[in-house]
């Protein structure tokens, strides 16, 4: 049995090809190496996956992550799945790769990712030959979901909202200043804090204005600082993953066309096109 699993910093996304080419998808968290070590992982595959996947029979697993790299980062992820499926032989990619193949097979161009983080490159048909740092979601990550629910938190903590904004917010979530910024500065996982609001900024209809205008600085921050510093970019189809591309795909398509790119393909998750890619496409 086979294994092709598409991990972010919040999600991965499974497919098990068993020994009938059957397909059988699940889900559990994601694994991003910079914040999770190989112990948290192991505990919970042990404790997500399917109950009736006998792990023995898995020969093969292609997993592509965020985070996944460099060296150090894809042995934390490889020594987990070794670990996990012990008859497996361990393939670990990043997940711009996975975005990569699953938007272009093998073909060339522009691939991108915006979901809870950013990554973007040039990919040749094989590999990617040229990746922009995104710098994290500290430094960088412009258009992902942590970046969009940063600046809705900024506004809260300096009183930038709009009023009915922020009844809503407070309505929704409960959360005072202070237990935000003690969510972001001392507890883990602060990158999917900052991101999870980025789903109350889609569907917020209370100030569409003032949603939109945080949905589009991000964007226009991400073309500027990353999409447009790639070599002759203009030339390149405008193709990305993930479910904040996805689900402000008309700001993003707009602001694409806006830069000079032609639209491609816009999808949530890469998982259905990188199994074709395996199945159909990968050189054996």
């Amino acid at each position: 049995m086979i294994i092709i699993a598409d991990g972010g910093s919040t999600k991965t996304n499974w497919c098990l090809l068993n020994e009938s080419g059957q397909k059988i998808y699940f889900n559990t968290e994601g694994y991003n190496p910079y914040f999770v070590s190989s112990d948290y992982i192991v505990e919970s595959l042990f404790k997500d996956l399917p109950s009736d996947l006998d792990l023995d029979k898995v020969t093969e697993v292609n997993y592509y992550g965020a985070g996944c790299s460099t060296e150090d980062k894809v042995k934390i992820v490889s020594d987990a799945m070794a670990t996990v499926f012990t008859n497996a032989s361990i393939y670990i990619g990043h997940d711009l790769l996975a975005a990569a193949r699953a938007l272009l097979g093998l073909g060339t161009g522009f691939a991108a990712i915006l979901g809870t983080g950013t990554n973007t490159g040039i990919y040749n048909g094989k590999d990617i030959s040229l990746n922009i740092d995104s710098a994290a979601y500290i430094l960088g990550d412009e258009g992902s979901g942590c970046y969009i629910g940063k600046k809705l938190l900024t506004d809260y903590l300096r009183g930038y909202m709009p009023e009915v904004v922020r009844e809503r917010f407070w309505e929704t979530y409960k959360l005072t200043p202070d237990e935000v910024t003690d969510q972001v500065y001392t507890k883990p996982l602060a990158n999917r804090f900052c991101a999870s609001f980025s789903k109350f900024v889609y569907d917020n209809n209370v100030h569409a204005e003032y949603s939109r205008k945080i949905v589009k600085t991000s964007f226009v921050d991400f073309f500027e600082n990353l999409v447009s510093h790639y070599p002759n970019y203009k030339d390149y189809t405008f193709n990305c993953i993930g479910s904040v591309g996805y689900n402000f795909r008309n700001v993003l398509e707009e602001t694409a066309v806006e830069y000079g790119m032609k639209v491609g393909k816009i999808i949530r998750s890469p998982i259905d096109d990188l199994v074709r890619y395996h199945v159909e496409l990968a050189p054996r």
